[in-house]
């Protein structure tokens, strides 16, 4: 094989697409990153790479820092030619505020009502605090051998809002539970900053990654209302983005820890992979390791300082793993949902079904499951 993404040459019954996710994804021998897209440095663009302005007015300061967030003034939002609507913003966050974010992914909203995906195998109340049952074991230091691993380490998914059915692919009005505030701010104020006024963040799934996860090739069409944003952020990857077609060609960029990613308009519904996971570029690990967020002090503000002894849980937990959060409207204004069946409206175990999509492997046919490392063969 070539060395070069670019290079690739496809083999006969194999698309582009899944050879690029393949190519990023293998192990031995490791894959050239130099023809990666790096919004940070502009490297390996090709000239794609175009200035994106944003309405420093929509959002202001103080609105701004309430959620852990830079004036607007100071973001660096780019796009990507041949991908409108596609905005990238390279780490908005102000210097520790992400690491209360990191805190409310592993501690807050794996919580229920909420839903993950141990509870197709476990009771509600075995699942009701997450963090509680795995930081003692997570605080043992590394040179212990411990049990096997915290339930906060077999996390693969959690879902937010309206709770997406991985086995239809749909969301309903009978699988409702509020929408985090904290991260409804977040998400209205980044998207009004990108043009986006009247957002409502209806829906999330945040994904939990090993070292070693990836996610599958997939588009997120199941919302009613296509005309509003998919906004997502987290930690360090590799992101494929391709075009309507499940054989488009992809890019393949750099989505550094605390980066910014908008679909919107024609790239909405984009097919799109994330076939590895990266260590944090050392710059960005540190500002992710400031604890001390003069912004949590403002009036107003959603932050709260990260304890100390709650963020060696974290840091330890992301020095292997990877959280991301992906956040999307599902209605848009006076839409509602089709009404369902009667056997549709039964009580079930919102667990018991995984959410697959096409690994890019060739061969048999595999899907991504509810945890993006284990795979079905069909």
């Amino acid at each position: 094989m070539a060395k070069m993404a670019a290079s690739v040459v496809v083999e006969s019954g194999e698309d582009v697409f899944r050879k690029m996710f393949k190519f990023y994804k293998r192990r031995d021998p490791p894959p050239d990153l130099r023809e990666v897209t790096d919004f940070s440095s502009g490297a390996a663009s090709g000239g794609k790479i175009v200035p994106v302005k944003l309405d420093p007015a929509a959002v202001s300061d103080e609105e701004a820092a309430c959620v852990g967030l830079q004036p607007i003034r100071n973001w660096r939002a780019f796009g990507l030619q041949g991908y409108p609507g596609f905005i990238f913003i390279s780490n908005p966050f102000l210097r520790g505020s992400q690491a209360f974010w990191v805190r409310q992914c592993l501690k807050t909203y794996p919580q229920k009502p909420n839903v993950c995906n141990l509870d197709m195998h476990m009771s509600p109340s075995d699942t009701q605090d997450i963090w509680a049952r795995s930081v003692q074991a997570l605080r043992t230091p590394a040179s212990v051998k411990r049990q096997p691993k915290t339930l906060l380490e077999r996390l693969r998914w959690v879902t937010l809002g309206y709770h997406y059915n991985w086995d239809t692919k749909t969301y309903s009005a009978n699988s409702y539970t509020p929408f985090p505030a904290d991260l409804q701010m977040l998400s209205v104020r980044i998207t009004l900053a990108c043009g986006f006024p009247g957002f409502n963040s209806e829906a999330a799934i945040l994904n939990y990654y090993r070292s070693d996860s990836s996610l599958g090739i997939h588009v997120d069409e199941s919302e009613l209302d296509h005309s509003r944003p998919l906004l997502s952020f987290g930690q360090s990857s590799i992101f494929l983005l391709g075009g309507p077609h499940r054989q488009d060609p992809p890019t393949a960029m750099f989505m550094h820890s605390g980066d910014v990613m908008l679909m919107s308009g024609q790239s909405r519904l984009l097919y799109h992979a994330v076939p590895r996971i990266l260590p944090a570029l050392p710059q960005r690990a540190t500002l992710l390791e400031e604890l001390s967020c003069a912004s949590a002090l403002q009036t107003g503000s959603v932050l709260e300082p990260v304890s100390q002894e709650d963020w060696d849980v974290c840091s330890r937990y992301i020095q292997s793993s990877r959280v991301n959060v992906t956040v999307r409207q599902v209605l848009g204004p006076g839409q509602r949902f089709p009404e369902e069946p009667k056997s549709a409206l039964q009580p079930r175990d919102e667990g018991q079904t995984v959410g697959c999509h096409d690994d890019g492997n060739s061969g048999k046919r595999k899907r991504t499951c509810s945890d993006p490392v284990e795979t079905i063969e069909t």
